[in-house]
């Protein structure tokens, strides 16, 4: 859906696509840790994230939550993450559906 929004010139509705997308892949990366993600590598140890939300906006957040997340994940999650201008534009130079892509692969990288 993403690609054909951007195809058809709307790229707000490409960029809310693209969040989407990465939000559920976001799901599945927990869902697989049984909906819980455990922060303990890092000085949290014992601090589990307990993810209960719809939202995949609130989904890429809770990612960045994780202290042992992998640098490429949380560089995409940022990206995707990012709040866009009065002018509904992104204040940094990022195609979210490309990050969509690599964070999908990066926290799923098992599925094509």
């Amino acid at each position: 859906m993403a690609v054909q929004a951007r195809a058809r010139g709307n790229e707000g509705q490409a960029r809310v696509c693209a969040r989407r997308a990465a939000g559920e892949a976001a799901r599945e990366y927990f869902q697989r840790r049984g909906r819980t993600a455990r922060a303990e590598p890092t000085g949290l140890a014992g601090i589990t994230l307990s993810v209960r939300t719809s939202s995949a906006y609130d989904l890429l957040k809770a990612l960045l939550e994780i202290p042992d997340l992998p640098d490429a994940a949380r560089r995409e999650a940022e990206f995707l993450t990012t709040r866009v201008t009065e002018a509904f534009q992104l204040p940094v130079e990022v195609d979210l559906l490309q990050s969509a892509v690599a964070l999908a692969a990066s926290l799923l990288p098992d599925v094509d």
